[in-house]
Formats: C-alpha cells, structure tokens, sequence
C-alpha cells in the first residue's frame, strides 16, 4: 500500500470486484470508443456490465490491478515483454457470451490493439478509470503517478492507448510521448499510442522509431 498525497493506492482483491466493475462501468459508458462498440446506448450498460466483470478478474489472474482506498477509481496493468500477453484458452469465447451481438467489435478491437502494441519490454496499462463523481480531483493521476513510481525505479517502460484528445493530453503531462495513431474502421474514432520511456536528458523520451505498427505471426 503506497500514499500518493492525501489518495493511498493498494493492489485490488477480489472483494473489491462490485465496486471497481462499477466504476470501469460508469467511467466508460460514454465516449467515441462507447459509441462505436456498443451504438445501442439501451444496450451498453448491461454489456458493459459483463464485460468489465470479465476484465476485472482477468486482470486479477494474469496482471495487477491498482485501486484507491475509497474504491474511487481503477489501473488494470500487464507486464509486456518480447511475447504477447498469453490468454486464457477460452478467452474469446468469453468476451463473446458477455458482449453478445457486440462481440465482433470487441473482438476486432483487441485484435487492432495487439497487432499495433510495441515490441519492447513494458508494462501495458489496460485500463485506468475514476468514478465520474470523483473526477476532476486529482485521482486518477495520483493512482498513475504511485505506478510510475514503480516503473522509474526499475528503469521500466510504460505503455497505453488513449480513447480521446482530452486523455491523450492527461498523458502527455504526465510524461507519456505520442506515437503513430489507430483509427477504427467503419468510421471508428482514433485512438492515441502513448509510450512513456525513461528520460535520457531530463525530458521525457519520445515514442520510440523502431516501434511501428507490424503484424506478429499467429
């Protein structure tokens, strides 16, 4: 358990689940990502509901997921190295039973992710979220700020997509360099790659040149 300032950040449990899904939830039920995964806004509470249950866990089992001790807000990270994050055998199967008719999406998401995330040893920030009623506060850069900590202190790189221009400037501010965008197909918003190397002469490193989008093999 770290303190960044008055928010003290702790590794989440499986006890805290109701209240961080709920927050995953809320934090993400609106947005141009929101809007081309689930456009059924009638819809996207409850598949979102599903959806995030399942990103919780997973990221119990195979990451780490920072919380804050009110429950206010959520980091789910992935150690990176030269191999893809390996999955659970069924884990596609899942995503479809908890996004339904929205699967083809979610699946085609993730798979634009992969195909475009770096190469290089990293820690992958998955998702961050802040309950919309604690936004604004400082929060969700203090949770960040207790993870970088970490990372500087093992000269470890970090690594993240950005859903829109409001976030991807959090990011720059907070060390992160911008790469080469994503823009989703069937008229599907950009998204930002943020790559936040360590520091050579005092400012942040930038998006590394040899980290272009490539295709792994199957």
């Amino acid at each position: 358990m770290q303190t960044n300032s008055t928010i003290t950040v702790r590794q989440a449990t499986p006890d805290d689940a109701g209240a961080l899904i709920t927050v995953l939830v809320e934090a993400f039920l609106d947005g141009p990502v929101a809007d081309w995964l689930v456009p059924d806004r009638n819809d996207r509470r409850a598949v979102y509901s599903r959806y995030f249950e399942l990103i919780f866990k997973h990221g119990l089992r195979h990451g780490r997921v920072d919380t804050t001790s009110d429950l206010s807000a959520i980091a789910i990270w992935y150690s990176r190295d030269e191999a893809p994050l390996a999955g659970a055998p069924d884990h596609y199967y899942e995503v479809e039973k908890a996004t339904g008719k929205y699967a083809p999406k979610f699946l085609l998401l993730d798979a634009i992710f992969e195909t475009h995330h770096p190469l290089a040893p990293h820690d992958y920030l998955a998702y961050v979220a802040v309950d919309p009623r604690h936004q604004g506060r400082g929060v969700g850069s203090a949770l960040l700020a207790t993870a970088h900590q970490t990372l500087d202190g093992v000269n470890r790189a970090a690594y993240l997509e950005a859903s829109n221009a409001r976030n991807r400037d959090l990011y720059l501010r907070l060390g992160y360099r911008q790469g080469a965008p994503i823009h989703l197909p069937t008229q599907g918003p950009l998204i930002w790659r943020m790559w936040r190397g360590q520091p050579t002469d005092g400012t942040p490193a930038p998006f590394p040149t040899d980290l272009l989008p490539r295709r792994r093999p199957l």
